[in-house]
């Protein structure tokens, strides 16, 4: 039997211990590699051969969605699927845009997890029962109001340093940890605040947890 390989990534090592545990019980599933943040989940996929990323949605540097979305564009035959702390509609719907095949809620991920690797390594989606309803509402207010959920206008970089003003740190700390200036930082804010109409940080926070980019 071919084992699908899976990258496990959540900057809680305990959770991560966890999850491990239910995985590497089953003959089909083997945990090959493990990340305690979005970067360190992106540099896994690219590095190890790993059929299956599962990500936390909430992580340090880079969250779960934008390591998601990049590794969907560096190794697009990657399934990936979300792990989450929230039955929250807005991230299940950007789960989906950024490549993913399944939100699983870490409260029940001892019953779905299983289930969930293993649908989407056969090509199909994961859906708990809240998703399926939102799923259902979100398309029947489109059909009335024709509209579509809008795409968003921010560069992955602008989106991380985004993450980083909103979880407090400075100019000075976002260009050590970029390894980018801080005049390039301070662009970088500029553009963010007039691409979104945005006067500070206060509404870029609220816009980082609108977005999913930090926890509310």
């Amino acid at each position: 039997m071919n084992k699908t390989r899976i990258l496990l990534a959540d900057d809680h090592a305990l959770v991560r211990r966890g999850l491990r545990l239910i995985l590497d019980a089953e003959p089909d599933l083997e945990v090959v590699a493990e990340a305690a943040d979005g970067a360190q989940a992106v540099a896994a996929a690219s590095e190890e051969h790993v059929d299956l990323a599962i990500l936390d949605i909430a992580m340090p540097r880079m969250t779960g969605l934008q390591a998601a979305r990049e590794i969907s564009r560096r190794a697009p035959g990657i399934r990936i699927l979300i792990l989450s702390m929230y039955d929250n509609e807005q991230y299940f719907f950007e789960s989906l845009k950024v490549g993913a095949s399944g939100y699983v809620l870490k409260s029940v991920a001892d019953q779905d997890l299983l289930e969930a690797c293993r649908a989407t390594m056969r090509g199909e989606p994961f859906l708990y029962p809240g998703a399926v309803t939102a799923l259902i509402r979100d398309y029947l207010q489109r059909d009335r109001e024709g509209e579509r959920m809008p795409e968003s206008i921010l560069t992955p970089r602008e989106e991380e340093i985004v993450k980083l003003i909103a979880e407090g740190n400075s100019a000075k700390e976002i260009a050590e940890t970029l390894v980018i200036s801080v005049k390039t930082v301070d662009r970088h804010r500029a553009n963010i605040l007039q691409k979104l109409g945005m006067r500070d940080r206060l509404e870029l926070t609220r816009y980082a947890i609108r977005a999913g980019l930090v926890e509310p």
